[in-house]
């Protein structure tokens, strides 16, 4: 289990607070996503519970054992895959594999059947250098060092970030199969697609909590309609909306804009549908839309 309670951090001399009253806990066996774009401080929290850097204030346990006096302990319970490929990219498959186990007092061999599933995929490439690996197969190899010491709980910044889509999936598919394992998962990831992935969530932005709950539930706490319009020219209708009065939000998402107004009641789509056209706009769409993940982000933003 991870336990935080009201965690900051800032740097220089306060002068960037990188993380602001963090709280929140990721029960055992559990798949928790830490969901933000970049700069929102996920990695600072990432080293805060690696042990690699100390929080300004607040509390973090790991498995009840506390971040600052039990540091030696935590880090032989801990697995961490950091945002940017970090083996030893001269070394081939195998002897990353061997160092990293050296390192835990372990071998390989002793724990190959926690990374089985795993090196199947790389065994054909393992006397091939790590640098010379793919995306993909870079962070399987990774995934594979982080587990080789059999840690309880698994810390992956960013995992997935400039792998290609197929990857990730494989990715994914590989956390939710350790999951069911007994091993407790954190992840953070800015693609907003992921974290329904998940079983608890934590949107994140500015070294804030957003909110935290199920995918599921933060969708259907959405406060309002949500509409997706669409018109032959995207960018001028996307113009005009936000100078209507009546909208609340209007972003791009994919071909479409997503709209939301301010008083439902005063407004209807055949209405909106009317002003789009007397204001020359052609080709026009406009539907109900099921609000996603980053709706919800975008919408807790605005407040």
């Amino acid at each position: 289990m991870i336990s935080l309670v009201n965690i900051s951090k800032t740097f220089n001399r306060g002068a960037l607070k990188a993380l602001s009253g963090i709280s929140l806990e990721a029960k055992s066996g559990e798949l928790f996503g830490l969901i933000g774009p970049d700069g929102a401080g996920k990695t600072t929290l990432f080293r805060i519970l690696t042990t690699l850097m100390l929080p300004d204030s607040g509390d973090a346990l790991i498995n009840g054992l506390d971040i600052k006096k039990d540091v030696t302990t935590i880090r032989s319970k801990l697995g961490y895959m950091p945002g940017r490929f970090s083996l030893y990219q001269d070394l081939t498959v195998d002897e990353n594999l061997k160092f990293f186990a050296t390192l835990f007092g372990t071998t390989v061999r002793e724990n190959y059947a926690q990374i089985r599933d795993i090196y199947i995929q790389l065994e054909p490439f393992k006397n091939r250098r790590a640098g010379k690996l793919s995306g993909g197969m870079k962070q399987k190899l990774a995934l594979c060092c982080a587990l080789i010491h059999r840690p309880d709980i698994l810390l992956l910044d960013e995992p997935t970030t400039g792998v290609d889509a197929i990857s990730r999936k494989e990715f994914w598919e590989m956390l939710a199969r350790l999951k069911a394992d007994g091993i407790t998962i954190m992840v953070s990831t800015p693609y907003m697609d992921e974290a329904n992935l998940c079983d608890t969530i934590a949107l994140i932005d500015q070294g804030r909590i957003l909110s935290i709950d199920t995918p599921g539930n933060i969708v259907r706490n959405y406060p309002r309609p949500l509409y997706a319009f669409k018109a032959k020219n995207l960018y001028r209708l996307q113009q005009d909306l936000r100078l209507h009065e009546n909208i609340h939000s209007c972003f791009a998402f994919g071909e479409y804009l997503h709209v939301s107004f301010r008083d439902e009641s005063a407004v209807s789509l055949p209405v909106m549908a009317k002003w789009l056209e007397e204001n020359g706009h052609q080709e026009i769409i406009l539907k109900n839309q099921t609000p996603v993940i980053e709706d919800c982000f975008i919408d807790l933003l605005k407040h």
